[in-house]
Formats: C-alpha cells, sequence, structure tokens
C-alpha cells in the first residue's frame, strides 16, 4: 500500500492545489474546489496495444502525407450530420445532457439497430435485464451487439481486447472507476483518470469510444472542464421533457463542423430522426390568428423554419411583464425598446410573451423580424398574411440588417411552398430575383410594417 496523501481539486476545470482556495487561479470560479484522497507510490496500470508505436522520430510538416480521415457510417442520418459525415476511427465522442432526456435511449438504440458492427454497450447504472427489455422496446436487430455489466476500467478494456467491438459505448463516466486510484466513483480525479484511459484505449486499437456524461444543475457537463477538453466530440442532447423533440448538438468536433445539429423525435418506440423539421415545427392549422410569424433559422448549414408565437395585451398589475420562451429575454427587452423609440409604438404599458413553437431554443438573429411581425401583428390584431416568411437582424437604429446565407433560407421556404419572403434590402450586385416565390426586400422596420398591414 503506498502513502496516502489528499489534495485539492477545481470541480470547474480540474486545477489541483495542495490546499483549498477560495478562488480558482486557473478559471476564477469562487467555492469549487474540493478535498479527495489519492495515493502516491502506487504504480498506474498500462494497457499493452501491439500497434502502439514508441519512439517515433518528428518529421517536417512538409514530409507528412495529408490522408482524410475515414469515416465510419452509422446508418443514422441525423448523428451523422452531427458528427460531421460519420465517425472517425479511434475517436472519443462525449455525449451529455440532463437526466431523462434520452442519452441513454439514444445510444442504446445505436448498438442495437447496426446490422454491420460488432458493438460493446457497457452499462455502469442499470441492469442487464432491464437494458434487454429497453432493446427489444427499441427493435432489437444488431446480433452481435454485446452488454457488460461494469465499472471497473480495467475490466472494460481487457473485454474489449478480447472482443475487438467495431465501437465502444460506456453509460456512464461517472460511475467508472480506476483500481490506480483510491478515491470515490464520482470524483474528479477518478472521472479524469478513467477517460484518459479509454482515451488511450481508443488511440491506439483504433476503436471509436462513446461515454455518456450528466450534467449538472447548471447544464454543464458533470466533471471537470479538462474532461471536454481531453475528448475529440462533444454532443450535447438538449431538449424539454414536456416536448416530443429533441436536439441533438455538436459543442466540439476536431472531424468536422460544430454548427450542426440532429432533430429527434420523443416515442414510445424510441427515439426517431425529424428529417425535414420544418414541417413539424410550423403548424399547419386552417385558422389566421394574429401574433403568428414564420421564421428562417440557420443551425450550421441547415435551415430551419420555425413558428414565432406572440401575445400582446394591457398590464393588469401595473408592471409590464415581459416573458420569452425559447428567445434571449435581453434581446426581446431591446426590440421592444427599437418599437417604442424609433417606430413610434406604445408598449412600455404593455405585456409581451413571446413563445418559439416546438421547445425549440433559438440563437440565430435573423429571427429579430419575425418577432418584431408577431409582436405588432398580436398589437394590433392583425394576422400575419399566409405563406410568408421574415429573415432579418433588428439594429438599434430600427434598421433591417443584412444576415447570412440568405440563398438557403429563400431556398426553404420556397421548397415548403411559401409565397413571399421578407428579407433585408441587398445591394444590387447581390439582387434575389424568383419567379416562384416574392422577395420583399425592407431596409427598416417601417418599410416592413407598411408593406404587410397597410
Amino acid at each position: 500500500m503506498g502513502k496516502q496523501r489528499s489534495t485539492h481539486f477545481c470541480k470547474n476545470c480540474g486545477y489541483e492545489s495542495v490546499k483549498w482556495v477560495g478562488r480558482c487561479p486557473s478559471c476564477g470560479e469562487w467555492n469549487t474546489f474540493v478535498e479527495e484522497i489519492v495515493e502516491t507510490g502506487k504504480k498506474t496500470d498500462v494497457v499493452p496495444f501491439s500497434n502502439f508505436s514508441k519512439n517515433e522520430p518528428a518529421k517536417k510538416i512538409q514530409e507528412i502525407l495529408y490522408q482524410r480521415e475515414q469515416k465510419i457510417d452509422l446508418e443514422e442520418v441525423e448523428l451523422n450530420r452531427v458528427l460531421g459525415g460519420g465517425l472517425v476511427q479511434g475517436s472519443l465522442v462525449l455525449v451529455g445532457g440532463e437526466p431523462g432526456i434520452g442519452k441513454s435511449t439514444l445510444m442504446l438504440q445505436l448498438a442495437v439497430n447496426q446490422n454491420r458492427f460488432k458493438v460493446l454497450y457497457v452499462s455502469g447504472e442499470e441492469s442487464e435485464s432491464q437494458i434487454k427489455m429497453r432493446a427489444e422496446r427499441l427493435g432489437l436487430k444488431n446480433e452481435n451487439c454485446f452488454l457488460l455489466n461494469e465499472t471497473n476500467t480495467q475490466s472494460i478494456i481487457d473485454q474489449a481486447q478480447i472482443l475487438l467491438p467495431d465501437f465502444l459505448i460506456v453509460d456512464s463516466i461517472q460511475t467508472l472507476f480506476s483500481s490506480n486510484l483510491d478515491s470515490v466513483t464520482g470524483t474528479i480525479s477518478q472521472i479524469r483518470e478513467c477517460t484518459a484511459l479509454l482515451l488511450r484505449f481508443a488511440k491506439e486499437s483504433g476503436t471509436p469510444v462513446f461515454i455518456i456524461g450528466h450534467v449538472t444543475k447548471d447544464g454543464t457537463i458533470a466533471g471537470p472542464k479538462l474532461l471536454e477538453h481531453m475528448v475529440d466530440t462533444v454532443l450535447q442532447f438538449e431538449g424539454d421533457q414536456n416536448h416530443m423533440y429533441r436536439i441533438l448538438r455538436s459543442l466540439k468536433n476536431r472531424f468536422g463542423n460544430t454548427n450542426e445539429i440532429g432533430i429527434y423525435e420523443m416515442t414510445q418506440n424510441g427515439l426517431l430522426p425529424v428529417v425535414n423539421p420544418s414541417e413539424v415545427l410550423v403548424s399547419n392549422t386552417d385558422e389566421h390568428l394574429s401574433g403568428v410569424s414564420v421564421a428562417c433559422m440557420m443551425e450550421g448549414n441547415r435551415p430551419i423554419l420555425i413558428e414565432v408565437q406572440a401575445l400582446v395585451s394591457t398590464a393588469a398589475y401595473g408592471t409590464p411583464q415581459r416573458t420569452a420562451n425559447g428567445f434571449d429575454t435581453k434581446r426581446l427587452n431591446m426590440i421592444l425598446a427599437v418599437l417604442e423609440k424609433r417606430c413610434g409604438f406604445k408598449l412600455a404599458s404593455k405585456d409581451v410573451f413571446l413563445n418559439i413553437a416546438g421547445g425549440i431554443r433559438v440563437d440565430d438573429p435573423a429571427i429579430d423580424l419575425a418577432v418584431v411581425v408577431a409582436i405588432l401583428s398580436s398589437n394590433i390584431d392583425i394576422p400575419v398574411p399566409k405563406k410568408t416568411v421574415f429573415c432579418g437582424e433588428i439594429a438599434l437604429t430600427g434598421e433591417v440588417r443584412i444576415i447570412a446565407k440568405l440563398d438557403q433560407r429563400i431556398k426553404e421556404a420556397l421548397k415548403l411552398g411559401y409565397d413571399q419572403i421578407f428579407i433585408p434590402k441587398v445591394s444590387k450586385q447581390r439582387n434575389f430575383t424568383s419567379s416562384e416565390i416574392k422577395i420583399q426586400q425592407n431596409s427598416s422596420i417601417i418599410q416592413t410594417v407598411k408593406s404587410l398591414f397597410s
């Protein structure tokens, strides 16, 4: 038994200190240090791999031959999109999300629905019978899906060396422990050590590894930020449990675009990919009500039509309320101030409620114009013309500013059968014309309002 000592770790960034400090010198957060017992004098277990080359000399950058990463097609459209076209061999992918959002369901569904790959699914939280029941409910198709109920990281790697799976899934990283350390399971040192062992296994064997990570109450993945720096890809599974749609978002990807998202629908038979989210996020009711507009947002390279709903009413309790669901409340207050100051609409004494339909969280400034139109439509109680889409960012001057990827937004509106689209006024060199959809170019909010409601 080696000599034991205690040390302190920052829960936010993983910074190590010999004593407790109030503020972390690395990330600047307060009261994030916790004490853990670590062991010294004990050799770390080394996992041997025959294909690991040591003492390789350094090469000149001109001598290195560029080779495109070979990506594995997972036969899952949305997951392939978020990963950048497929799963890279030897990559370590971290999947995070709130409890009950569907992380385990997504990974188990990936394991049991593969027909061409051998998959090892490791669970440290559920029993084998529980996972078998869920797998049958999801539709067990993969005869080469192996289940292992284990929390010892060394034992998991030993089993993976015997089975030689095409990829490995671990649920979850917070339940694993390494015998190299004496600290409790789930502590920062254990999470860091287990992730390092899985990372070494992935790189030296070329086996892709998925690890599931829990999320703390403030929305960050439990464990130090160092965990996100160690892995190759960080995927965030988002959504509201009261809504049926889930969003798989790429926060970090060394092999692809970090702006891509995948949209799933939660059903009794598991998660179903939503190929065309614009058709499900916009209602197709025959009722023509005020306070509803349609915007075209961009998520990565993917245009999506969403429905913006607004309700404006007289403040009944003196102080007006400003509530936004799926939209930044501070930006809503800015837009209301612009409408009051620049456009002359008296909204200071009105309650304003804003909602993005479908439980989607939007941060694209291009939906500002749709928010403005929905608010004014509810205020004057006049419906927005049907089959109309709005794209534009609102400036503090009341100007409608130019936005990126207008071509793709117009094509998406045209594909879904919309009659007209309102966009910012662009230069003559980039003048948009189309015989199939009417393109309205406006330079200000006043001009847009006159075109709609006059």
